[in-house]
């Protein structure tokens, strides 16, 4: 994979581990594995990330739960087959992994930066309280041909910036992952508990369209 291809898609993360590691699916004998890291924000405040973890990396047969890491990776996302429809799943794919001291402690615990293009209209609205708010879909060039579509989430004058984007321009964001709890109506009116992953923008600038 080429340097290009790894710079435009960087991620940090850092926190305690608390599942066991699930079986995903093998690659040329290299096993891969779900964990689910809790981070905390600035404010009380947590996000649960899924990461994507390498049997190479960690003994995934033994409980980690409790223990305290920092992962860093790519933000990826893959089209889940779910009865009728696709559902977008994403997760942190881990390229390295340190096991942190007690006392350690990480200035910034949860950080990403991505290079991509806006690929669905961006959608800008206020809440009821009046705030700015701005939903982008980034598609975030993999190699091989591939893309992760990443939805990103703009507050405030990002989210105006954000709104007056169109489709295929070139940005560039920074932020943090987060993880946000929702509840999904089925058509039987059942109702289930679901869990949306984001990029919360802090900054969003347009970089120059490729020639």
């Amino acid at each position: 994979m080429t340097e290009k291809a790894l710079a435009n898609n960087q991620a940090v993360v850092a926190g305690e581990i608390i599942s066991e590691f699930v079986f995903s699916h093998e690659i040329f004998g290299e096993g891969f594995y779900m964990v689910d890291l809790l981070v905390s924000r600035l404010s009380d405040a947590t996000d649960v990330i899924p990461l994507m973890v390498s049997d190479r990396l960690i003994d995934v047969h033994e409980s980690h739960i409790g223990e305290r890491i920092e992962a860093k990776g790519q933000f990826r996302s893959y089209n889940k087959h779910e009865e009728t429809k696709n559902r977008l799943v994403l997760s942190l794919f881990v390229r390295e992994l340190n096991i942190l001291e007690e006392d350690e402690e990480l200035q910034h615990p949860n950080q990403i930066y991505l290079d991509g293009y806006i690929c669905k209209a961006p959608i800008y609205r206020m809440t009821p309280l009046g705030r700015e708010i701005a939903d982008v879909l980034l598609a975030v060039n993999r190699a091989y041909g591939k893309s992760d579509y990443i939805p990103c989430i703009c507050w405030g004058r990002n989210a105006r910036f954000a709104g007056k984007l169109k489709v295929g321009e070139h940005v560039a964001v920074w932020g943090r992952i987060q993880s946000r709890e929702y509840q999904k109506k089925l058509e039987n009116d059942e109702v289930i508990n679901r869990i949306a992953y984001e990029v919360s923008v802090s900054k969003m600038e347009c970089l120059e369209q490729d020639e």
